[in-house]
């Protein structure tokens, strides 16, 4: 047995960054300086020359270490990330204590966790018609057309915007005359309405006609009798449209009751 005493293996230790030529201190000096210029030519310089290889390695590199090789379309998804990078290249401050390489090593590990949970969310929501309930197919799959909803609805208004014309031929009396006026303001201008809530278009109407809001209240609820009337002619069938036509029975029953 040999009495010479084993000597120990130095443990080589891993130098910070080596084996991580793509991005070096070249590349974070490059980085920082294409965030303090605004030399348009020489921040392209800088970008094509040396940021963006540098880029597209660490994505590359994140992808493979962490496994987002399984999302689908992940080379899709790669390009993406890699022009999301531009856009939030400027974003990086030294000054902040982190490396170029450790922020965007961060930022883009976390686009992909963002990418991955995203996508979680879409398979737990995706069932297939075969394994869904027949409760729940009944309740939530339309066998309607969408056309033809849109056309009802288009036919709709069309016929209640001659309806509201009709009714401005009758007679009425000055403050339902303005409130009525007031009323086809708002609805000739639908994106306005969106806006407002029940208050704020009750203040709209009595800006637009002078009166309080008891008799603004007053009115409108004569306007919303006509509506109501209107309505379950439609509903039964009662009023067509045709080229913007509607029921003359509205007319004759409110002319029957002055």
């Amino acid at each position: 047995m040999s009495t010479e005493e084993k000597k120990p293996r130095k443990r080589r230790g891993r130098k910070k960054g080596a084996g991580r030529h793509y991005f070096t201190q070249v590349h974070e000096d490059a980085i920082i300086e294409y965030c303090n210029i605004t030399d348009r030519k020489k921040r392209e310089q800088l970008y094509v020359e040396l940021i963006q290889p540098a880029m597209s390695e660490l994505v590359d590199k994140i992808v493979y270490t962490y496994k987002f090789t399984t999302l689908p379309n992940i080379d899709d998804l790669r390009d993406e990330c890699k022009i999301w990078l531009t856009t939030v290249l400027e974003k990086f401050n030294p000054d902040k204590g982190s490396k170029a390489f450790s922020y965007f090593s961060v930022i883009t590990k976390n686009w992909f966790i963002h990418k991955v949970k995203k996508h979680s969310i879409q398979r737990q929501r995706e069932i297939t018609f075969d394994k869904m309930p027949r409760h729940i197919e009944e309740k939530y799959l339309s066998t309607t057309n969408p056309y033809e909803e849109e056309q009802e609805l288009r036919e709709f208004r069309a016929a209640l915007s001659s309806e509201i014309s009709r009714w401005g031929q009758m007679p009425m009396k000055a403050s339902e005359e303005k409130v009525y006026k007031a009323v086809k303001i708002l609805l000739e201008n639908p994106d306005d309405i969106e806006i407002f809530n029940k208050k704020a278009i009750y203040l709209y109407l009595r800006e637009l006609t002078g009166l309080n809001t008891k008799q603004v209240v007053s009115n409108l609820n004569k306007l919303r009798e006509k509506y109501k009337v209107f309505k379950a002619d439609w509903d039964e069938g009662n009023i067509s449209h045709i080229d913007g036509e509607t029921s003359e029975c509205q007319v004759k029953k409110e002319k029957g009751k002055l």
